[in-house]
């Protein structure tokens, strides 16, 4: 298949959204999505197009943070089923109904939850959560609207999992493991759906985020808990903010 000079430019986007990704457990989906959207790529479509690309990126994170030990079985375990369960229904929501609507508390939530993160770390307090596995609730909502978003598991999840005192590297790597599996599904949901998809897009995302897997994940290894929970905040609070912005104009 030969890949136009306009999709070509998705490479380098599929690099810096998995290097964003992998290193602070979130954006990719959200990165890539905002760029398909204003090429006035069809949200169906562009949902399917980011979540088949971040199956192979995803598998590859995964792969590679398993490789670095950053994973957690028993919080893996406790968000793969609700997560998968989320994504398929919100696949066939995205469908079937409009979904500008929920947007706005969405970002609303990304807001406030990377303003915990961010001031937990700045007041230098101990999480006012108790340590310990998500419950499905995480799972299933994150992987609902990361289907309808076309991105936004890891940073829900994530920030989530941190703003809960879980400790950074296990939570990002934990939560890029489980994408994988979500995106899987969400893709094949949206697939059936659609009954297409441009594979010429998910190629050129793919090439650049298959670069980026490994490389992030040995950067969130090395990287201290303190700067990479900073990170994680300020993405989010970015992202949520822009997010909204767009949403509302």
């Amino acid at each position: 298949m030969t890949l136009s000079p306009r999709v070509l430019w998705l490479i380098p986007v599929g690099f810096v959204a998995q290097m964003v990704d992998g290193c602070v457990g979130m954006g990719y989906g959200i990165s890539a999505s905002s760029i398909l959207a204003t090429l006035g790529i069809p949200p169906l479509i562009t949902s399917a197009t980011v979540h088949a690309a971040e199956v192979f990126t995803s598998g590859i994170s995964s792969a590679s943070h398993a490789w670095f030990r950053n994973l957690d079985r028993k919080i893996f375990l406790s968000l793969l089923a609700p997560g998968v369960i989320g994504g398929v229904i919100g696949a066939t929501v995205l469908a079937h109904v409009p979904t500008h609507a929920i947007r706005p508390f969405v970002w609303s939530y990304l807001i406030v939850t990377g303003l915990c993160v961010v001031g937990r770390v700045v007041l230098k307090r101990p999480p006012t959560l108790t340590v310990g596995a998500p419950g499905p609730a995480l799972g299933l909502i994150a992987g609902f609207l990361d289907a309808i978003g076309g991105g936004g598991w890891g940073t829900i999840v994530t920030s989530t999992m941190i703003a809960r005192g879980i400790a950074p590297r296990y939570a990002i790597g934990t939560a890029n493991a489980v994408d994988f599996f979500v995106a899987l599904a969400t893709s094949i949901a949206l697939w059936t759906q659609m009954g297409h998809m441009r594979y010429d897009m998910v190629i050129a995302l793919l090439i650049g985020g298959a670069a980026a897997a490994p490389l992030s994940a040995w950067v969130t290894r090395h990287v201290p808990a303190r700067a990479a929970a900073t990170a994680v905040g300020l993405v989010v609070v970015i992202l949520g903010a822009a997010g909204l912005f767009a949403t509302l104009t």
